[in-house]
């Protein structure tokens, strides 16, 4: 399976950076794995800021395949157990789909467009996250369902 991430805005702890460079590593056996980076819209006006949001909306869809089953990650998305989560990248890989594409939106969200093109909205959780830390959550979590769904332990 074809998975990639798209995120607005760079990551520039090198801490973040040595997480994820480990996890991609990690994820090798088990799926072809890429990020895009979108550059965040330097906001100048505040009242603008529904506008700089569906710029980066526009940038993002273009990065998107018709078919790609997209996950958006938005606070208000579904909740899931790292099991249940396993199960439905199970789904998506096994309904034959070729890329299976997440979302991360800049400091304002994602734009409305964006959201509306998801297939399924994601939340980790109730909580408020920095992107960063939401990127790598995403990594660490596609690694764990791969395990998980090879029956291999790690999970627990």
């Amino acid at each position: 399976m074809n998975i990639k991430i798209i995120a607005v805005g760079k990551i520039k702890e090198k801490y973040t950076k040595d997480a994820i460079s480990e996890y991609l590593k990690r994820l090798g056996p088990y799926c072809t794995i890429s990020s895009v980076e979108v550059v965040a819209s330097e906001i100048k006006d505040e009242s603008l800021y529904e506008r700089y949001k569906a710029i980066e909306g526009e940038k993002i869809l273009q990065l998107i395949k018709d078919d790609a089953f997209v996950i958006t990650l938005e606070i208000l998305g579904k909740q899931f157990s790292s099991e249940e989560f396993a199960q439905k990248i199970n789904e998506i890989s096994n309904s034959g789909c070729r890329e299976l594409v997440f979302v991360i939106g800049g400091a304002n969200g994602l734009s409305i467009d964006v959201s509306r093109r998801a297939d399924l909205k994601l939340s980790f959780s109730k909580m408020t996250f920095t992107h960063q830390f939401a990127r790598l959550f995403l990594y660490e979590q596609i690694y764990r369902a791969f395990k998980i769904n090879s029956n291999e332990s790690y999970h627990r």
